[in-house]
Parts: structure tokens; sequence; C-alpha cells
């Protein structure tokens, strides 16, 4: 900042954030503020990580207003005015916020991805006792740079769009006892688990229907987060990719038949463009279950969306597929709490959708289970794994409506409504 009138335009820029900071909403409080606690009183850098306009920005407002009663600095490097900002200038920065706000230890810094190098700076006045929760939307610029200058110094959270909870709170729906409701009760709430399926959990999106927030955050992250970061030029073969994804998710997908249907020369350039995709906080990738690290590659990945509602609104479909919707929302569940998450064949070849190792957990997800002949290829595939992974320490079924509990063999099998299952 060598001249007065990048200096001038650094104030002017800080102040106003800080002051538009304060005085913005802090919406629906997220489940993961109590989470948050803990980590803001540790000496750790918290690292908050989350597509695009899941509410990371809104987040850092609640933890600031419940656990740093105004003792800190905020920046959000998303501003336009500090698009060229050079990690070179964080000591004037550091000044700047001195002269404007007094001396604080604690530096909230918003969409850091957005300035090459800005580790240096967080590590040094880390290492001097400051305080630091930064947020990003690139999963992998940031791993990268935590493993290489911040190792051992931060503890990350993964910020997804609102959960089924959260979002029946921005519906300002009371919720009551559910083991003891009415016909009309059970009613309303399958109501809002469908509601949930098709209008996802992205807070700008529902609050502001009319508007094209999904497609406006899809070529967002398009473009900004993936082609212009890894210089993709027109990105016409990451458009194709996406589209397709976004079409065909939850699916099992092979990276041979991307290739050759969207002729993208090679499995490379499908494994890397998806792995843009995935760090973008846009797809998930889903592995199958196997001892071979060699066979889960070369198997079939199954690719879930980052939320229900803005997949659907991208992607291509004949009508409403409020199954796959369903399978894609028990993967985000399960990915909020869950890192290592496979799909399972079994020896038969029967599919079960969720396996998840460490626990010895099977889920499975099936919107129409009472009817008779998906009911019975469900409970035969979780019958076929239960045999070959002994003693499973739980198996569920998570269906539209259906409520049961199934004896098969030596197994118990949970069958239980979405709307439930997500409240647990």
């Amino acid at each position: 900042m060598a001249n007065i009138i990048k200096k001038e335009v650094l104030k002017s820029a800080l102040k106003e954030q800080f002051e538009a900071f304060l005085v913005g909403s802090c919406g629906v409080e997220r489940e993961m503020l109590k989470q948050a606690g803990a980590i803001i009183n540790s000496p750790q850098i918290a690292v908050i990580t989350g597509l695009r306009r899941a509410g990371k920005s809104t987040f850092l407002r609640q933890i600031a207003g419940k656990h740093l009663k105004n003792k800190f600095y905020f920046v959000n490097f998303e501003d336009e005015r500090l698009s060229d900002f050079p990690a070179a200038d964080f000591d004037f920065l550091h000044e700047t916020l001195i002269g404007l706000f007094g001396e604080k230890k604690v530096f909230l810094f918003d969409e850091i991805q957005n300035v090459s190098g800005w580790e240096k700076f967080v590590r040094r006045l880390h290492d001097q006792g400051y305080k630091f929760v930064i947020t990003g939307s690139n999963a992998s610029l940031l791993s990268q740079e935590f493993g290489t200058r911040l190792t051992g110094r931060s503890i990350k959270m993964e910020l997804f769009p609102f959960s089924f909870r959260e979002f029946l709170a921005f519906q300002k729906f009371d919720l009551f006892d559910l083991k003891v409701m009415t016909a009309r009760q059970k009613s309303r709430l399958i109501k809002a688990s469908e509601d949930y399926l098709l209008m996802g959990g992205i807070p700008d999106a529902l609050k502001y229907p009319e508007l094209a927030i999904h497609k406006e955050l899809y070529e967002d992250v398009l473009y900004r987060d993936v082609a212009a970061r890894y210089n993709l030029g027109d990105a016409k073969n990451l458009k194709d990719l996406a589209f397709f994804l976004a079409s065909n998710a939850p699916s099992l997908v092979s990276f041979n038949k991307i290739k050759d249907l969207l002729k993208l020369g090679s499995v490379n350039t499908v494994k890397s463009y998806v792995d843009y995709l995935e760090n973008s906080w846009l797809f998930f990738v889903v592995n199958k279950y196997a001892f071979s690290v060699k066979e889960q590659q070369i198997a079939a990945k199954k690719i879930y969306g980052v939320d229900t509602g803005l997949i659907k609104s991208v992607g291509f479909a004949f009508s409403q597929n409020l199954g796959k919707a369903m399978e894609n929302a028990v993967y985000l569940h399960l990915r909020r709490r869950h890192q290592d998450i496979y799909y399972y064949k079994t020896g038969q070849n029967y599919e079960v959708d969720f396996f998840l190792p460490k626990e010895n957990i099977f889920v499975q997800s099936c919107y129409d289970f009472d009817v008779l002949e998906v009911r019975e290829r469900e409970l035969r595939a979780l019958a076929a794994a239960a045999e070959e992974k002994s003693n499973p320490a739980g198996m569920t079924v998570v269906t539209a409506r259906t409520k049961e509990t199934i004896k098969q063999k030596k197994s118990i099998i949970q069958v239980l409504p979405l709307y439930e299952w997500l409240l647990c």
C-alpha cells in the first residue's frame, strides 16, 4: 500500500466491513455453535470451510456474538476493494486495524483463500499469541497451506447448508415430542421433510425463493472457485462435467465412461476436474468399500451434491425424484458426522448405500420401502452385508414414512422415517 489513496481505501473498507458485520443478521443459530465454543477457547487456529453462501460469514457473526464480545478484528477478503491485496501488506493491514479499533488479540478473516501466502502472517502472529478464526471456500487450498506451514496449529470445522433441524428453525416450525405425535403432526413433519429435499438448505435460496440463487451460486463456484483458480480457460469441459454429475447424482458413475461420453481426453482429466469440484464443495465422491486401495480406485464412484435444492435446480431430470434426493440428504447427514463413508457391495453384488467401517454401521436409503419387491431387495442386501461383516453395530433403513423394527437372523434392523432419522 505505497500511496495515500490505497491507504484511505483500506481504512474505509475495514471500517465499513466491521460496522456492517456488527449490525448484520445472525440468522438461524447453527448446530455447530456449541462445538465452536471449545475451539474458540483453545489456542488453535479455527478454520471454517464450506460451500459459498452456506452461511460461513453469518456463522462467524454468531461466534463473535456468543464467544468474543467485540474483542476482535474482522476482514472480508471477498470485498472487491481488497481483491489485489498482497500478503506482503498484512503488517500494514494490522497497523491499520490497530489505528481504527485499538489493540485486539483475535482476527476473523473471511474467505482468506483469496490472498496468496496468507498463512505466513497467520503463523507468525499465532506464534506470538494471537487468535485466528478464518473461513475459506476451497478445501484443497486450505489443506495445502495448513499442511506445509500450520500443521498442528489448527482445528477444522466444516459448515454445510442447513441441516433438517436448522431448516425447520428457519421455517419457524415448532418441534414437538416425536414419541407422542398426532396423525396431523406426523403429516406435517413428513411434508416438511419433503420440502427440505426439494428446497435444500442454502440460506439465501430459502430466504429469496423468487431469485435464481442456486444457479448464481453454481456458476460462481464453477467460474470463480474452479475455472479461474485452476486456469481452465473457457471451462466448457468443466461445465459439461458438472452438469452431468448434477443430473445423475446420486448414481454410480465410471470416470472412464464419463471420459468417453463427454470426450474429455483422459481419465486423469476427469479425475482432476472432479477433484476441483469436490475441493470447492459442490460434490462429494464416495468410494466402494474394499480392502484393496487399487480396487477402491478402479471401482465406480458414487457422486453426491452438497445440497439437494442446488442439485435439483441446476441438473436435468424429467421429474422430481424424491428417492434420489432422499439418498443425497441421508449422505449429507452422515457426512456432517463422519469422514469415512463408503458404499458396500456384497459378494452376490447386492448394494448397501452407506457403510461406516469404523463404527461397523450400515445405512440403507429407500423411499418406497412399503413396496414389497423393493422392501425384499433392501433387506436382502442388508442380510448379505451382515453375513460378511459379522455383528454389525447398527443397521438402519431410512424411508419416506415407515417406522418399524425388523429382526433378521442375528441382526436388528431399525426402519425409520426420514424426518425422525434426520432429527436424531
